[in-house]
């Protein structure tokens, strides 16, 4: 029988929430089956887990915890087998950016967040003045986060948390935010029984995780208590503050798309360092749709699809966004939806749909072959991050191809030359 042990120690070594090893993947995998095929199998280990809850609560009580919330928060949990299954679902690490754009910035959601828009005008332009956040980002992570509260999560968050904790999953990283969720309680926000989230522990309807929650929530409405999950005003007011909290520049736009001029050349400094809209201007640069720039600021150039793609220009509150999830395509997701609920347009530029894309085992291989050529592409995991689009801009200046870091099969087949 596979012991808890030995799962926690190959979840153990995986090295962030949003890159995971095929060891953890597989471990999650025989949870979940184990736990179906044999109904017995997580009983058996239930000592051990109850063994761990017991083990938090002298953490627990140094946060002032009482052990009367701790018992009630723990009164129903088990071990959640499936909730470890989870964790090698990242659809935004996963997609092509125009794959993962079309469904998250749908027509549906637009005309959604239009709404939302008019509904919530007084909230979002209030967080907007107190603030200093565009008032466009936050209703945009709003509809990325829950679709705008319409599904907010039905996970038990203590369940979740202490499965996730149990198991080692990225460390202690859970086990803190386990410990916070019961600080949580303990100063009476929410009951035990009404704090539901994601499998991963997200709360409300955008999506706080508890360490955020506790650092960054706010009462926006004045009703007495921190509400994110059933509370809309609270729910931006807090989104609002931990923007602003993350660095949120006032005044200044997540990007914008831009019209490269033909024959550009692309350097990896564009893409990697900030210049002022006046020195893109200089070399040619226009913004789509014959809008001007911005008086000041700087920004850096993004390819998400490389020269064959949409171009942008992106600011230091594009990277805020990422704060929020460390996902180009998310971000991008946020920040056209917000666009497009106030009247923004569709983008200009036309994705290269018709390019074959990697699968996760050929992702695995060129993560491979360039980490045997010396670049550093961080784990190998099968993902399409930012560290694999860096490396990848590397090789292609090395040999001579335009470093735009879009990674397509046939860039694959000549790295395998």
């Amino acid at each position: 029988m596979i012991s808890f042990r030995w799962v926690a120690r190959k979840i153990g070594a995986a090295g962030s929430f949003k890159t995971l090893s095929i060891a953890v993947a597989y471990a999650a995998v025989v949870f979940a089956v184990a736990a179906v095929a044999r109904p017995g199998w997580a009983s058996e280990n239930s000592q051990e887990f109850r063994a761990f809850v017991e083990a938090l609560w002298p953490d627990a009580q140094a946060r002032r915890v009482s052990r009367a919330t701790f018992d009630a928060a723990f009164a129903k949990v088990r071990f959640d087998p499936a909730v470890v299954a989870h964790t090698n679902a990242q659809p935004e690490f996963s997609k092509p950016i125009w794959r993962y754009l079309s469904a998250a910035v749908s027509p549906t959601r637009i005309a959604t967040a239009k709404r939302m828009a008019r509904e919530y005008s007084l909230w979002l332009t209030k967080a907007q003045e107190v603030y200093g956040v565009d008032r466009s980002t936050i209703l945009g992570i709003w509809g990325l986060e829950t679709d705008f509260g319409g599904f907010v999560g039905s996970d038990n968050v203590i369940q979740a948390l202490a499965s996730l904790a149990f198991v080692h999953f990225r460390g202690d990283y859970f086990r803190d935010e386990l410990l916070d969720a019961l600080v949580i309680l303990e100063r009476g926000d929410i009951s035990p029984s009404e704090m539901k989230g994601s499998w991963a522990g997200a709360m409300g309807q955008t999506q706080f995780m508890p360490s955020s929650f506790i650092a960054y929530a706010v009462d926006f409405d004045g009703a007495g208590r921190r509400n994110i999950w059933t509370n809309v005003p609270d729910a931006i007011g807090s989104t609002g503050n931990y923007l602003k909290k993350h660095g949120w520049i006032v005044g200044q736009p997540w990007g914008f798309e831009v019209v490269l001029p033909k024959k550009f050349a692309v350097t990896i400094a564009d893409q990697t360092k900030s210049s002022t809209y006046a020195a893109w201007l200089a070399r040619g640069v226009r913004r789509a749709g014959g809008r001007s720039f911005p008086r000041d600021g700087a920004a850096i150039l993004s390819l998400p699809a490389g020269l064959k793609g949409p171009a942008f220009l992106l600011t230091h509150n594009f990277d805020v966004i990422k704060s929020y999830n460390n996902s180009t395509s998310y971000a991008f997701a946020v920040a056209l939806l917000g666009d497009r609920a106030y009247g923004g347009g569709a983008i200009f530029g036309r994705w290269p749909v018709r390019d074959r894309q990697l699968n996760e085992s050929q992702v695995r291989e060129l993560q491979s072959r360039l980490q045997s050529l010396g670049y550093d592409v961080g784990e190998v995991d099968g993902r399409l991050g930012e560290s694999v689009r860096a490396a990848v801009r590397g090789w292609q200046q090395q040999s001579g191809v335009a470093p735009d870091g879009y990674v397509t099969a046939e860039l694959l087949r000549r790295i395998q030359k």
